[in-house]
């Protein structure tokens, strides 16, 4: 597990230099949106202005459990409400890195939720459907995220063929340096959007290939059946696109149970060893992996696992991995390897929790230069 020095301070060099490059990208993201309420859960109010706040994950379930067959009275305060959805947050951290950034969504229709206003000075946004809402409750050691979800039905590809337009989506979808479709869990027509990308516009696809991201999303909830069709389509696109897969601790195990890989992986070593064993039946360009303090990703049969610039008590945890993501995509975009693209993503999710903002490519520079503890 490395972060040295060295790896860092070339990570900066090549990042600073790449400020122009970086704006003459473009990025085609989707498909969903959401509206996040970020949330500390009360322990013990002190009075009107201070409260104690829940601590932990196994707190809260405990203050819960012991309401069974009772009742009790949970009070949630609101820290912050934000534009959120993993494809919102993800293009967002984009646009703060100086892409041109086109993103398609539930963000509000016919007129775009003000939550989203901001992000559209930003990048060139369009939206086909009102957002969801989550409630996330966060927790210093992890966050519980509450959905509401029934605006997602609409993000169709009839829908995005009537509101959006075929011709517009095929100019985005062909031209992207990045086309990234995240979220596909909650989003419960993606699958069938993929498939019509598949059958449709892949065909007439023309050279350079590009890059194609995807993020499942804690598929915890969807079946078997719908994990592998959607893998299966994942693994087609990697005929036209170097397709990146990315996932969080969590989602590698559920995914590897899917594929029928036994044992769960808790540590960097088992992880990487899953990473290999994954890639064998996801044949794609590469798997990367991000756990709450490291990361990994595997292209070939090395894998290359870079420590992040872990905070025991982050101002803000709900869009980390988004935020992981952008860092790791403006790596491969730019032509870094695998150990420095998964630097780069380190360090946004790293600055990101610290300052509950989107760093751009000079302030990541900065953070890697004043790394925390060296």
């Amino acid at each position: 597990m490395t972060t040295t020095f060295e790896l860092r301070e070339l990570c900066a060099q090549q990042l600073a230099a790449a400020v122009d490059r970086a704006a003459r990208l473009t990025a085609f993201v989707g498909l969903d949106g959401f509206v996040d309420e970020i949330l500390h859960v009360v322990d013990k109010r002190v009075d009107a202005q201070n409260y104690e706040r829940v601590p932990s994950i196994a707190r809260f379930a405990e203050r819960i459990a012991e309401a069974s067959g009772k009742s009790t009275n949970i009070e949630l305060v609101n820290q912050l409400t934000k534009l959120g959805g993993n494809g919102p947050i993800m293009a967002n951290a984009l646009a703060s890195f100086g892409l041109k950034v086109t993103y398609l969504g539930n963000l509000g229709y016919p007129h775009l939720h003000p939550v989203f206003h901001e992000f559209a000075r930003r990048a060139e946004v369009h939206s086909i459907a009102e957002p969801g809402h989550t409630d996330a409750l966060e927790f210093e050691d992890g966050k519980i995220m509450l959905g509401k979800h029934s605006s997602l039905k609409e993000i169709t590809w009839p829908n995005i063929l009537a509101r959006f337009g075929r011709e517009k989506f095929a100019a985005k979808f062909e031209n992207a340096d990045l086309a990234a479709f995240v979220n596909w869990t909650m989003l419960p027509h993606m699958s069938d959007i993929w498939h019509s990308l598949l059958n449709e516009l892949c065909p007439g696809l023309k050279p350079p290939r590009r890059m194609m991201f995807f993020d499942l999303c804690d598929p915890e909830k969807r079946t078997a059946e719908d994990i592998t069709r959607a893998l299966e389509m994942i693994k087609r696109f990697e005929s036209h696109f170097n397709v990146v897969l990315g996932l969080n601790e969590k989602e590698a195990n559920e995914i590897a149970d899917v594929l029928g890989l036994r044992g769960r992986a808790h540590n960097a070593e088992a992880l990487s060893g899953l990473a290999r064993e994954m890639r064998t039946r996801l044949p794609v360009s590469t798997i990367v992996i991000h756990p709450v303090s490291y990361a990994l990703a595997v292209s070939g049969e090395s894998v290359d696992l870079v420590k992040g610039p872990y905070i025991s008590k982050p101002k803000i945890t709900t869009g980390a991995g988004d935020h992981f993501n952008a860092g790791f995509c403006l790596g491969k975009l730019l032509g870094f390897d695998n150990a420095m693209s998964v630097l780069t993503g380190v360090t946004t999710s790293g600055y990101y929790v610290r300052t509950a903002t989107s760093p751009s490519i000079t302030q990541l520079t900065g953070l890697l230069r004043k790394w925390p503890g060296k």
